[in-house]
């Protein structure tokens, strides 16, 4: 009779366990979240919402409004779309992708616009992708041989032929400073990684559509 008691106290001890285990195992549930400024989201402490649509702005949206790649709504709810659009700092999706809103950021006083722009976060800084401001772009995209045009015809055309250009940005967190992701940066980045660093080396370009993917390469090994 002892033995059948002790028997099924130990079963139900089992179940117990197994239940405790269930529940700690169990993954965690992917939210869209958005954060209000940089400490949130810093901090990772930002307020989730249920629904989060991310499009992707087209060439001729970008050229004839500026700003930045992706246009990022909640549906029918004003109040946080306004949020959204003038407020929010950043938004991170289910997939963990980050978005950082552009409209208050700055390059040495010029602006990126308005709409989001892709981000990746590695440790205390922020990484993401714009359009090619001030001395970026004679450092990088204008050659000693181009046609150079005077007056506002002239920047006009310099502009429209930038406005699908893609470079990348550092956004340190302690100082608040952003600065161009330049190539000795990206090698620093890259140091602790000889086979990203050889590669990142051959591509050898300035445009996020090459450097922003050792960005997100970086960003999956400090997971």
């Amino acid at each position: 009779m002892r033995l059948s008691r002790k028997g099924g106290w130990l079963m139900k001890k089992g179940c117990i366990l197994l239940l405790l285990m269930g529940v700690i195992s169990l993954p965690i549930i992917a939210q869209n979240i958005i954060y209000s400024n940089l400490k949130e989201l810093l901090a990772q402490d930002g307020d989730t919402i249920a629904v989060l649509r991310i499009e992707k702005r087209s060439r001729n949206q970008i050229v004839l409004t500026g700003g930045a790649d992706y246009r990022i709504t909640v549906g029918n709810d004003e109040s946080m779309g306004r949020r959204l659009k003038k407020r929010s700092f950043a938004v991170r999706d289910e997939k963990g992708d980050l978005y950082l809103n552009c409209r208050k950021l700055r390059y040495k006083r010029l602006r990126f616009g308005a709409w989001y722009a892709p981000a990746v976060q590695l440790d205390k800084k922020i990484y993401f992708c714009a359009m090619p401001l001030g001395s970026v772009v004679g450092g990088n995209f204008v050659e000693e041989d181009d046609v150079k045009l005077g007056g506002n015809i002239g920047d006009v055309l310099a502009a429209s032929s930038l406005v699908t250009k893609r470079v990348c940005y550092e956004l340190n967190a302690e100082t608040g400073k952003i600065e161009f992701l330049d190539k000795d940066k990206m090698l620093e980045l890259l140091k602790k990684h000889p086979e990203l660093k050889q590669a990142y080396l051959k591509d050898d370009s300035p445009e996020a559509k090459h450097t922003f993917k050792y960005l997100l390469e970086l960003r999956d090994k400090q997971k």
